[in-house]
């Protein structure tokens, strides 16, 4: 992974109904990634054995719910799943974007 992120020359990564990805760097340990939502896209329910997460909202407003637990979550809110723990998010605005963080790195992204 290079040294610097710059978003410019990083395309997305379309991954389907409305939610697209760029990775912004990693570690073996860590791994930051944006995630941005139509309006109305669903991060659907999950939970990871592996990984810890926290989704930093930087724009936008989400509807989120983790373990168990709704809120809405504006610009410069986040949420914390820790593994095992269900997490998903519902974009309310267009362009809502989050900046995923997971302990150790998914792997399974690159």
């Amino acid at each position: 992974m290079a040294l610097f992120f710059a978003d410019d020359d990083t395309p997305w990564h379309e991954l389907g109904d409305g939610i697209r990805r760029k990775i912004v760097g990693h570690t073996p340990e860590l791994m930051s990634v944006l995630v941005r939502f139509d309006a109305g896209a669903v991060g659907t329910p999950h939970a990871h054995d592996a990984h810890d997460q926290i989704a930093y909202v930087v724009s936008g407003t989400f509807d989120a719910t983790v373990d168990g637990q709704r809120r809405v979550l504006r610009a410069g809110d986040a949420f914390i799943a820790r593994r095992g723990h269900s997490h998903g998010v519902v974009a309310l605005e267009a362009g809502s974007t989050l900046l995923d963080q997971f302990s150790p790195r998914r792997d399974d992204y690159l």
